[in-house]
């Protein structure tokens, strides 16, 4: 498949981010690329949180709509005070931004497999009778000039939907619940039939943090605690990554892990054997006195999996000892002193992007479970599925078999 690339101007992004508050936008999904169909569409954004639908149309406008709820095929309406719906371009192209905020909440957005994004049952409907169209009514959820919308141009040459999101280094988690973000990746379903778990590979130095995030190659299927069904995740734990050559994790072997060709080195496995993401686990209070091999050896490391198109997250462990003013872990995205630290050390150092650069605390001494440690513990693993998927958007989109 190719690559999924958004169709959004940068004066269109500017002008969206203002109507969402200045967050950033991940593209999930776009009808020209998998397909304008419900089911794909349902299939691709199931779980994500915000997202905002962009339509786009022959005569230049651009509109959609913005729900902070997320969709799950729940075959009923969602309570959203945060939705709206909003044009950014008028006809011919001529940037005219408009917001239409919901009237009746409880009705903000229908959430049913067989529609696309649906606003106030009706008010608007992208990918209409799972076509490239448009179906828009004011109603009592939004009120609005139809025309102001969309032109009345209800043929649609384009639609997409992004994930909403916060910066990385700059948004607080304590935004989300426990529960939320639980609930996220308990429903969490691959797109893909044919990989039904989705596998991230965990590598980091020996001491860094790693077996307190979840030796030899190991897989460890994650249950769900409330009622011990397994979740789609797979962590892949390898030894620890040692200084001396032939100690610990070796680079070649890297190759074949990835290849999931590990343990029983089959000759053809499939993509669901293969890895999905790669989890680089770094203790952020020894990365300055990181050995110079060490140090090289990591970066030979990335090279090795960025060859494979693998996406790759590090995070940060032992965040609390970063900076002695912290007593609300939850809220470390909101630290300066740990925002400098990354940024001077981490980020520079090893040349890791900050996007992909995420502070946790492991358990260490306590007794009982913290809500603010397993905050960021979780916000970490749902990034990783995130990450997962858009690798997995690289291969063809598989038909829900309910279709087939």
């Amino acid at each position: 498949m190719a690559d999924v690339k958004s169709r959004l101007t940068q004066d269109e992004v500017e002008q969206l981010q203002r109507l969402l508050g200045s967050r950033s936008l991940s593209l999930l999904y776009k009808a020209s690329v998998h397909g304008y169909n419900a089911s794909i569409f349902h299939a691709k954004c199931y779980a994500q949180g915000p997202t905002v639908a962009v339509a786009y149309n022959g005569s230049g406008y651009v509109f959609g709509g913005f729900t902070s709820q997320c969709y799950v095929s729940s075959g009923r309406y969602i309570n959203d005070e945060k939705a709206f719906l909003f044009r950014l371009k008028g006809r011919e192209g001529v940037l005219s931004p408009l917001k239409i905020p919901v009237k009746t909440a409880t009705s903000a957005i229908y959430d049913h497999s067989s529609n696309g994004p649906n606003f106030g049952g009706g008010a608007l409907q992208l990918l209409d009778q799972n076509a490239a169209a448009a179906a828009t009514s004011s109603n009592d959820n939004y009120t609005f000039n139809v025309a102001d919308l969309h032109g009345n141009d209800l043929g649609l040459t384009e639609c997409e939907v992004y994930r909403v999101e916060g910066n990385p280094l700059s948004s607080c988690c304590c935004f989300y619940s426990l529960g939320k973000i639980m609930e996220e990746i308990r429903s969490y379903k691959p797109y893909l039939n044919s990989v039904p778990q989705i596998r991230i590979l965990v590598l980091g130095p020996v001491g860094a943090g790693k077996s307190s995030f979840f030796n030899s190659y190991r897989t460890y299927p994650v249950k769900d605690g409330s009622n011990g069904k397994p979740l789609p995740i797979i962590l892949c734990d390898t030894m620890g990554i040692e200084e001396k050559s032939g100690t610990g994790l070796e680079i070649d072997e890297v190759s074949n892990i990835i290849k999931g060709h590990i343990p029983d080195r089959y000759q053809t496995p499939s993509l669901k054997d293969q890895i999905h993401c790669v989890a680089f686990v770094i203790d952020e209070c020894k990365i300055e006195i990181l050995p110079e091999k060490l140090e090289d050896k990591l970066k030979q490391l990335r090279r090795k999996v960025n060859q494979f198109g693998i996406p790759q997250l590090v995070l940060l462990t032992k965040v609390d000892e970063i900076c002695s003013t912290l007593e609300d872990v939850k809220c470390v995205y909101n630290s300066k002193a740990v925002e400098k630290q990354v940024k001077r050390i981490t980020a520079e150092k090893l040349g890791i992007p900050l996007a992909q650069i995420v502070p946790v605390k492991n358990y260490c001494s306590e007794l009982d479970l913290s809500c603010d440690v397993d905050i960021l513990l979780l916000s970490a693993v749902r990034q990783l599925i995130r990450l997962a998927e858009s690798y997995l958007d690289n291969f063809p989109f598989e038909k829900p078999k309910e279709e087939l």
